[in-house]
């Protein structure tokens, strides 16, 4: 084992960044001639029409080379694992991020094919919770790299409380369809969800790094990587959109990561932006029923409201990363106080 195995995350996350973003440009060209372009909701935002027609699918340039690296980097492990569960359990943020992935990508897919419209509501959330129950007995049940399974920290109290077995079930599969859709909701202006995913991910590699969960802390460093070599092609004006082939498997596998921590309740406080746009929807849709029609905000997600105050796309996202990056800072903080 490394003595000190941040410098190699941190390398790994850099070289996921180098090639995902040479590989980014050929990949946007084959988009653009396969005709894969953005099909806009025809009751999405008016301003948004100048988006019409760019390649979306994106998630596929961060998901390709995070499953490569980590397999790369995990081979030895995954083969002849030097403790029980130590390779094997990364698997599962990864098995995540490709089937919530493949999920996107067929969504994306149907809407290329009708005018924004892809797989029914109720479609995504059955085929989400199968999968995310899934990942979730796995934790629960299997005796493997999972160490923090079947527990709720509470965060400065230091306490550790035991949850029976179908509860953490119940609660993991929220949390990662949950967060799924969070991130889904945050993918709506340019750079947005990339920005506040690639600093949650940062600081729930450093939750794993003092935890010694080594493999784990890695995966989250190259996710990051992957991020900002998204970002290169995502930043304004986007040259290429991620769609739900990217943010749902986003949010999946961030979600998985939490769990795996231990610390998935300050995941409200380390994910504040995807949480926050995922409540604002709620609160919007409640506040109609309830009021008869008026609404909460000027429009939902929260991202929406603050351009028709007034801010500019850029100022939204730089103003959410700042956000989120000191989010994130606080939760690790939080982490770390015993």
């Amino acid at each position: 084992m490394i003595s000190n195995p941040l410098p190699f995350a941190l390398t790994m996350g850099g070289i996921t960044f180098l090639l995902t973003v040479i590989w980014g440009g050929p990949f946007v060209e084959i988009l653009r001639r396969l005709r894969i372009g953005q099909r806009l909701r025809v009751d999405g935002p008016a301003w948004h029409g100048v988006k019409e027609g760019t390649p979306t699918m994106g998630g596929i340039l961060i998901l390709v080379p995070v499953v490569l690296v980590t397999l790369l980097i995990n081979l030895v492990n995954l083969i002849r694992p030097r403790e029980q569960g130590s390779g094997i359990s990364i698997l599962l943020p990864l098995l995540m991020l490709v089937g919530f992935g493949t999920l996107g990508g067929v969504d994306d897919l149907l809407k290329l094919r009708t005018n924004g419209e892809g797989l029914s509501a109720r479609t995504k959330f059955i085929l989400q919770f199968l999968m995310a129950g899934a990942a979730a007995v796995v934790m629960s049940f299997v005796n493997g790299g999972f160490q923090f399974a079947n527990e709720m920290y509470i965060p400065v109290m230091g306490l550790t409380i035991p949850l029976p077995a179908i509860l953490f079930v119940v609660i993991a599969a929220v949390l990662i369809v949950g967060m799924s859709n969070a991130v889904n909701l945050t993918d709506g202006l340019d750079g947005l969800a990339g920005t506040v995913t690639a600093s949650a991910f940062a600081g729930y590699g450093l939750i794993a790094l003092v935890q010694g969960q080594i493999f784990l802390m890695q995966f989250c460093f190259v996710m990051v990587g992957a991020c900002f070599a998204f970002l290169w092609y995502n930043a304004v004006p986007a040259q290429l959109f991620m769609g739900d082939t990217g943010a749902l498997a986003l949010g999946a596998s961030l979600g998985t990561v939490a769990i795996m921590s231990g610390q998935w309740t300050l995941l409200p406080i380390i994910a504040l932006a995807p949480i926050v746009e995922m409540f604002s929807v709620i609160a919007q849709v409640l506040y109609a029923r309830w009021s008869g029609g008026q609404r909460l905000f000027l429009r939902s997600p929260l991202h929406y409201h603050f351009q028709l105050k007034g801010w500019s796309e850029s100022q939204v996202v730089q103003r959410f990363w700042m956000i989120s990056i000191l989010s994130a800072m606080v939760g690790v903080a939080l982490a770390l106080i015993r």
